[in-house]
């Protein structure tokens, strides 16, 4: 019997001690600049089946109103194009070193001929790319004036001829055949109805090896495909739930309240919720989740910050990065992708650049102090806590993940090697402070991190005037040297869950425990 994708990646793929083949990437917990490399080097072989579409951005000049009605009239200086859709979400696979085959059905119209076009420039893989003179290829245009978009001219086509759904459905088994993982995006244009479902069906239930991921308007209605992962939004998900999901409100929250619900209408292995400014929940079947959390730009003008999440999140997970830390990577290139003004992708080279530039951002007190105090003018609360945090596990992401849900801007303070080498043992840190604060600046959930030389946290404490101070669960507030110190600012202590079997002792005895290959016994 073949085995699973789950299989391939190992029993316990999200767990410490899981992975396939010991090779690194099976036991990143947090993200270092070296991961997207890594990601390119194993160069996954990954097919897009989808809703093809052109993206158009036409900008000019807005000098005066038009006569016959009272609207500005745009003189176009400019036409850009770019893959749209499921088209896009190709595009950025490619960009991140995956080997992307794209299946969907196009026009032989010029839109169909310029998408074509910039597909092959990617890399992407067209031969299963239908192109049929029946079918017309959806086109979203958006006219800019100055830096306003002033109009969008969305040219759709609901009804296209069975036969050309029928060719699209016959190449599915040719252009998902030995890949390592499939992204199907389904925008409701009818192309991917039952025909396309039965065929990927078909595949799946032939090389269960192949891990699935869907991003659909309607993700239960791929609920047969037993997916491994599905991405609905905020509005997809509501739908799901026949509910409505108020932005004003916990949005969160309320999905993680009926996770059993969304699992089960849409057969999937995990459901990662994505809630554009609030970032991302992943749900799974065990009762775990994480959470990430975006960093908003106010650019008007950005667009496709999903599909660069989706071919991210897809990418990290075939090339063998555990779950938690994939969707930490996908929100790192959302972020990329956001502060960029219209249809754009996030490239191997971008996500690193991204990464060692917050690698490289661990504050001064001076500067700690002043970005918390523009923080707490705009009624922000804050959190602080506190660690070596010297071999990023499993259950340190899920302490930072709760200590951010206490509040809104987490603080991360850092005991500097000289501290570690204090509390830990001569032999300790195994990674030195540049190291452990670029992973730990590297997680959504963490707003700020600075480092410390004290033995105690109290002069940072007296200095921060913390809302709340967060420590793991292996402590009581009355143990701790900190706390008349928070309570004395005004704060409060909290104490958060504690995993002993994932200390960081163990990790570092399991680690050099394990023989080197090569190494004389």
């Amino acid at each position: 019997m073949a085995e699973s994708f789950q299989d391939r990646l190992g029993p316990a793929a999200d767990e410490p001690d899981g992975g396939s083949d010991g090779d690194e990437l099976s036991e990143v917990r947090g993200l270092a600049a070296w991961v997207p490399a890594a990601i390119a080097d194993r160069a996954p072989s990954i097919t897009v089946v989808g809703d093809a579409m052109l993206d158009g951005w036409w900008s000019g000049t807005i000098e005066r109103f038009c006569r016959e009605a009272p609207a500005p009239v745009v003189d176009i200086t400019r036409r850009d194009y770019a893959a749209g859709g499921a088209a896009n979400t190709a595009m950025n696979l490619a960009a991140l070193g995956a080997r992307v085959r794209m299946c969907g059905l196009i026009g032989t119209d010029d839109a169909g001929r310029r998408l074509r076009a910039i597909l092959d420039d990617a890399g992407v893989d067209t031969t299963d790319l239908v192109q049929d003179d029946r079918v017309g290829t959806t086109t979203k245009y958006r006219i800019l004036g100055g830096d306003q978009v002033m109009l969008r001219l969305d040219d759709t086509h609901d009804q296209l001829p069975g036969p050309a759904i029928s060719a699209l459905a016959a190449r599915v088994p040719h252009a998902v055949a030995g890949v390592d993982a499939v992204v199907v995006c389904d925008y409701g244009s009818g192309a991917l109805g039952d025909e396309v479902r039965a065929a990927l069906v078909a595949v799946s239930a032939i090389d269960p090896r192949i891990l699935i991921v869907v991003d659909a308007h309607d993700t239960a209605a791929w609920s047969e495909l037993n997916p491994h992962l599905v991405t609905p939004n905020a509005g997809e998900a509501a739908q799901v739930l026949a509910t409505r999901l108020d932005p004003r409100s916990d949005r969160a929250a309320a999905v993680t309240a009926r996770r059993a619900e969304l699992l089960a209408a849409t057969n999937a292995a995990a459901v990662v919720v994505t809630l554009d400014r609030d970032g991302t929940v992943l749900l799974t079947r065990d009762g775990g989740g994480h959470r990430t959390w975006a960093r908003p730009a106010t650019e008007k003008q950005a667009s496709g910050a999903g599909d660069t999440f989706v071919a991210s999140l897809t990418v990290a997970r075939a090339a063998g990065l555990p779950l938690t830390t994939s969707l930490d990577l996908a929100q790192a290139a959302a972020d990329v992708v956001v502060h960029r003004p219209g249809t754009s992708v996030c490239t191997t080279a971008d996500l690193t650049r991204h990464l060692q530039q917050v690698a490289d951002t661990a504050l001064s007190t001076a500067d700690l102090l002043r970005r918390v105090e523009e923080d707490r003018a705009a009624g922000r609360r804050i959190v602080l806590t506190n660690g070596c945090f010297d071999v990023l596990h499993r259950g340190h992401t899920r302490y930072l993940n709760q200590a951010k849900q206490l509040g809104d801007i987490l603080v991360v303070a850092l005991n500097d090697d000289d501290g570690v080498r204090r509390l830990k043992g001569p032999d300790r840190p195994i990674n030195p402070i540049a190291d452990r604060a670029g992973i730990i600046a590297s997680l959504s959930c963490v707003d700020y991190v600075t480092v410390f030389d004290t033995d105690t946290l109290v002069p940072l404490i007296e200095l921060l005037r913390p809302d709340v101070y967060a420590k793991g669960g292996d402590y009581t507030a009355q143990m701790l040297e900190e706390t008349p110190a928070v309570e004395a600012c005004g704060g409060r202590v909290s104490i958060l869950d504690y995993v002993p079997e994932r200390s960081t002792a163990a990790v570092v005895r399991r680690i050099r425990s394990t023989p080197v290959p090569g190494d004389a016994p």
